[in-house]
């Protein structure tokens, strides 16, 4: 079983029913968050539900809650005021030989073309965005936004020159690498440590490439030396689409005050994510491990071919196993604890969201899309003004798209 898989696995299960007091909104609360929230342009920087669009019995114009696989579609969407936002071309890492790049080759150019199928049969309710200008547009005429973005840059390996190709086609922001090194960069979870201390020079000249065509690059997953280089390499700013705060849980997926500060001095956005192993120790035991494992040999297929059937067998399991090999859970309060303590070093001009729905991300107070009003109402209890919030909900976001878009213009 992949570590893709395992992670995704532990998030699913910090979504359980939660046994200690958490954060509470009244009602008032709520309908004021909703209501402005259904003002603003509401995007979230890293949506993994492309990874659902080939599952058997997924529609995502239907409701597919209470269903381990699903947090994401249009119903929820529409319940919790998400306009939309960056669908991922996601491929795990292979063994990084010549047919493991072929197969990543031909993997993200299937879901690039499963997220434009997705688009050609919703023509009513989804459209592509290309522009910053175009996310209020397409929210104007009633529809979901949905960028494009790439995660992890292993598709490219094969044949670097695709991303032309892929950005012709809409991808507009790009990460170098996931959970194990490439021939990009060194990813932030390598186990074998660092192997380019960096990008490598392939992946200096795909950074390169990205914004000659102005497309955002994405840090999430990099190494803290990846970082640097980009600091130091890119005249326009970048993102982290789904990172939290070091100081806050010193996890190698985090990233430290210092370069905070840094991203903010170079104008860059930090997407604050939902992804409960990032958060906080969830105290997994191996023993918990292997009974995962054990619950995917019964349920009888790999994570990436279960139907959404299997995916409510899925949920079931791993409540039965909570219950057996319990786990802390991550809960809005330990989100609001990195997401306070980004907005403290930074402030709200160099913050956004980006919960790794689809991917691992939720809590178990927060468990699908449908429950998003509960940021706004936090920001609302916390003071910040409406400007500060638009800022935060995705303005900020769209604010580094354009400087890569202009930079990158004729």
């Amino acid at each position: 079983m992949t570590v893709r898989v395992l992670s995704l696995l532990v998030s699913l299960a910090l979504t359980a029913p939660l046994s200690a007091q958490a954060i509470e909104f009244s009602a008032q609360e709520l309908a004021r968050a909703a209501t402005l929230q259904k003002k603003l342009l509401t995007l979230d920087s890293h949506l993994d539900t492309p990874a659902n669009f080939h599952r058997e019995g997924f529609d995502i114009a239907q409701r597919h809650d209470h269903n381990a696989l699903s947090q994401v579609d249009l119903p929820r969407m529409q319940e919790g005021a998400l306009d939309g936002g960056f669908f991922a071309i996601y491929t795990d890492q292979g063994d990084r030989s010549p047919a493991a790049h072929r197969h990543d080759r031909d993997a993200g150019l299937l879901r690039l073309m499963e997220i434009r199928e997705m688009l050609a049969a919703h023509p009513d309710t989804f459209a592509l965005a290309l522009t910053p200008a175009d996310a209020a547009r397409i929210k104007r005429e009633g529809k979901r936004v949905v960028y494009i973005s790439m995660e992890n840059a292993s598709p490219l390996v094969d044949d670097p020159s695709l991303l032309s190709f892929y950005h012709a086609a809409g991808l507009r922001l790009l990460s170098t690498v996931h959970f194990a090194n490439n021939e990009f960069a060194d990813s932030a979870t390598d186990a074998k440590g660092a192997e380019w201390k960096g990008l490598s020079p392939a992946g200096k000249a795909l950074v390169d490439e990205a914004v000659r065509l102005g497309i955002v690059i994405d840090q999430s997953h990099a190494s803290d030396a990846v970082f640097d280089d980009l600091i130091q390499r890119m005249p326009v700013p970048f993102v982290l689409s789904h990172s939290s705060a070091k100081a806050i849980y010193n996890h190698p997926r985090n990233l430290d005050d210092a370069r905070l500060k840094q991203l903010a001095k170079a104008g860059g956005v930090i997407q604050v994510n939902a992804y409960g192993g990032y958060l906080i120790d969830t105290g997994k035991s191996d023993a918990r491990k292997q009974a995962e494992e054990a619950l995917m040999k019964k349920i009888g297929a790999g994570y990436d071919d279960l139907s959404m059937a299997q995916g409510v067998a899925l949920k079931q399991g791993l409540a039965d196993l909570d219950q057996q090999l319990p786990l802390r859970k991550a809960t809005l309060d330990d989100f609001f604890a990195h997401f306070e303590h980004i907005l403290g070093v930074v402030g709200p001009e160099h913050v956004g969201i980006g919960l790794d729905w689809d991917g691992g991300g939720g809590l178990a107070d927060l468990q699908d899309v449908s429950a998003l009003p509960k940021f706004t109402a936090w920001l609302l209890r916390k003071g910040y003004s409406e400007k500060q919030i638009a800022d935060i909900w995705g303005g900020n976001l769209l604010r580094v798209m354009q400087q890569a878009q202009r930079h990158a213009a004729p």
